[in-house]
């Protein structure tokens, strides 16, 4: 199942490591390997990332950065072709991104010269501009026809579990998920409220809406520890968040609900 129909979809500039992870899910189809094992790949692959930054190694923490954003799209590409959708799956997905996220700027605050409370709202700058993308694309999908609606628009309560999953993970992920991203749904919500009342989102809009992606995002940090730029990461990242106010006063202005 695709996560949207045919005249939806859009150039997601975050999601350039989809081919490499169809091509690895499609290899791992007939195997016992499930998707919740390709989450904690792509974990394990952020945490040797991480590692690198904090040896100063940063052409390698490049490359495993870019490696775990193409391992991350390829569990609900497994998900997919196994047709085995699963809630537990997706909430720990999106759990290990906000804790990868912290623990990438915590690392490049301790590796450069930013200081803390600096990296501490660059983690919630990069956390907004990610939740903002994801708003816009959930809308989306849930309007798209024959889209994907694993992820629903407004989080309020625990889904009902899947086949292949128990309820009681599901209750706990779901907590846990809405705990970390609440204060996030929430800005986003206030400030555009009415969006998921649009009838579409044109595909030059989410392209735009993509470069908060959080593979682009990834991209972006990949390329300046490349460049040695390691001291810019986090000035770049709380700038880059003024963004979103002319995404969302497009979207109010152009594509009214």
């Amino acid at each position: 199942m695709s996560k949207l129909a045919h005249e939806d979809k859009f150039l997601d500039l975050s999601d350039y490591g989809r081919p490499f992870a169809k091509l690895f899910a499609n290899r791992l189809k007939n195997t016992k390997i499930t998707p919740i094992h390709i989450t904690l790949l792509f974990g394990f692959t952020g945490v040797i990332a991480i590692y690198c930054i904090l040896k100063n190694h940063y052409i390698l923490a490049a490359f495993f950065i870019i490696l775990k954003s193409i391992i991350d799209a390829a569990d609900g590409e497994l998900s997919r072709v196994k047709n085995t959708p699963s809630y537990t799956g997706r909430y720990l997905d999106s759990v290990f991104d906000i804790i990868l996220n912290f623990l990438f700027i915590m690392s490049i605050c301790h590796a450069s010269k930013t200081t803390f409370w600096m990296s501490l709202l660059a983690f919630f700058c990069i956390q907004l501009q990610g939740t903002l993308y994801n708003y816009y694309y959930v809308i989306l999908r849930n309007k798209s026809v024959g889209g994907d609606t694993t992820s629903k628009i407004f989080e309020n309560k625990s889904p009902r579990a899947l086949p292949g999953e128990t309820q009681k993970s599901v209750d706990i992920l779901f907590k846990i998920y809405t705990l970390v991203y609440g204060v996030f749904d929430k800005i986003i919500y206030a400030l555009d409220s009415d969006a998921y009342k649009a009838k579409r989102f044109p595909n030059w809009f989410m392209t735009s809406v993509s470069l908060y992606g959080l593979g682009f995002q990834l991209l972006i940090i990949a390329a300046l520890l490349s460049l040695n730029l390691i001291d810019y990461i986090v000035t770049f990242f709380i700038i880059y968040t003024l963004i979103i106010f002319v995404l969302i006063g497009i979207r109010k202005t152009i594509f009214k609900a």
